[in-house]
């Protein structure tokens, strides 16, 4: 009898142990918090991903839970040079493993080149992917090259007319060295 797995309530153990694979592809409208950071454009864009589960077993005889992740995403940004429109790619491959409680997984992941997480009998593997694409996005999102050329320049005219309307502080020390002269 093959087990089915769902995405969103996830056996991790028995989906490592069957050496299991999912993949899928979402429309950008599922993952709220991404769609959040496109102000809402684009909920029609695909989300692409899959998942593979390992169970391997350590140096010491243990079985160890892995998930292999990859995950995909085109999102419709705005550029911050250029405050034009620009498609952004996240790509994320990620290697988890799952170990039997929180504070286990707390201790373990500081040292681990490997995300370590706590097992869970239902595990929602959406969450992660979102999560991770998340985490994935640039601080300040801009194209390579902008396709219109950037202007670096500012004008504040209130700045201008108080400049204008200071005087110079070293004209008083040309009026002095003038004096002396004298």
């Amino acid at each position: 009898m093959t087990q089915e797995f769902h995405a969103r309530r996830l056996d991790i153990k028995a989906f490592a142990q069957a050496g299991a694979v999912l993949s899928g592809q979402d429309l950008l409208s599922k993952y709220e918090r991404l769609l959040a950071e496109t102000g809402g454009v684009g909920a029609e864009r695909p989300v692409r991903w899959n998942a593979r589960g390992e169970q391997r077993i350590d140096a010491s005889g243990f079985a160890q839970i892995w998930l292999h992740l990859s995950a995909q995403v085109s999102l419709p940004l705005t550029c911050q040079r250029c405050l034009g429109p620009a498609d952004i790619e996240l790509a994320v491959v990620r290697d988890f493993r799952f170990v039997p409680s929180e504070e286990q997984a707390e201790t373990e992941d500081e040292e681990a080149e490997e995300d370590v997480l706590a097992l869970t009998r239902e595990f929602n593997l959406q969450e992660l992917i979102e999560d991770e694409l998340l985490m994935e996005m640039p601080v300040v999102p801009r194209h390579e090259v902008c396709p219109t050329e950037v202007k670096l320049v500012a004008q504040d005219a209130d700045f201008e007319a108080a400049q204008a309307e200071k005087p110079n502080p070293f004209a008083a020390l040309a009026g002095l060295k003038g004096a002396k002269k004298g």
